[in-house]
């Protein structure tokens, strides 16, 4: 974890499940971007009061504030907040990763909520029946599911966020909202990095009609910061139990 020492109450703490990067990750994107102090409290030792207990905890109202339905949750001084567009909106003018003015934060938020739309429908094609359920036990939907999304879904998306870059290009350089990175920029190096791990085929098919969605995440990829992070244990590799998953099969 970064260690640069944090004003405004201190050390954020970041309560995600410790094996997979899944929603947690887009938080953890901009703390490391923005070279902030948190600890990724379930990946620590229960002996020091972290774990999977302290984030079920956390779900069964330990925190102050709302409780959490799901993770991630971050807890800073006294707020515990939940959510991953409501965590990033309360980070991101902290972490200088959004426009100071209320338009750009505005559309900030939008964005990340429409991506937020995206990671759900990328789950839903393995798990397209129910969460509960092994994809083993739902493959054959899981197979038109791929099929619709891969077709349609994904280039409606990933179509939308291009002509958003595209209208918001700065010089040679093109962000998703002002003229700085952002934590939708961030966020959309995600999705790019979970989709192309899922759907390898399918995204190279896509990659000439996303060009500055493909350099956008280059950039991302090579901001000193992230770079770091991306080498180091603290980024969990993509598996088939997080979000994006590779299964052969579905990369029509």
């Amino acid at each position: 974890m970064s260690t640069e020492p944090e004003t405004d109450a201190g050390t954020y703490e970041l309560f995600y499940w410790p094996s997979i990067q899944g929603r947690g990750e887009f938080v953890r994107l901009a703390l490391e971007a923005a070279g902030a102090a948190y600890v990724d409290v379930a990946r620590e030792s229960g002996d020091t009061g972290g774990g999977v207990a302290a984030l079920m905890a956390m779900l069964q109202g330990s925190g102050e504030g709302i409780l959490p339905f799901a993770p991630p949750i971050l807890r800073h001084g006294q707020l515990v907040i939940a959510q991953t567009a409501n965590i990033l909106q309360y980070l991101a003018p902290r972490l200088a990763l959004v426009p100071p003015d209320v338009k750009g934060r505005l559309a900030a938020h939008q964005h990340q909520l429409t991506i937020a739309d995206l990671v759900v429908e990328a789950h839903d094609v393995h798990h397209p029946i129910g969460v509960d359920l092994y994809y083993e036990d739902q493959q054959p939907e899981s197979g038109r599911r791929a099929e619709q999304f891969i077709r349609t879904r994904m280039p409606k998306y990933l179509g939308y966020f291009e002509r958003i870059l595209e209208g918001n290009r700065h010089g040679t350089s093109a962000y998703a909202v002002g003229d700085a990175l952002s934590y939708v920029d961030l966020s959309l190096f995600q999705v790019m990095a979970g989709l192309t791990y899922a759907f390898p085929r399918a995204m190279a098919r896509m990659a000439p009609q996303l060009p500055l969605l493909g350099a956008l995440s280059a950039r991302v990829a090579s901001h000193d910061r992230i770079a770091a992070y991306l080498r180091s244990p603290r980024r969990i590799p993509f598996n088939e139990k997080g979000i994006f998953r590779h299964y052969p099969e579905l990369d029509g």
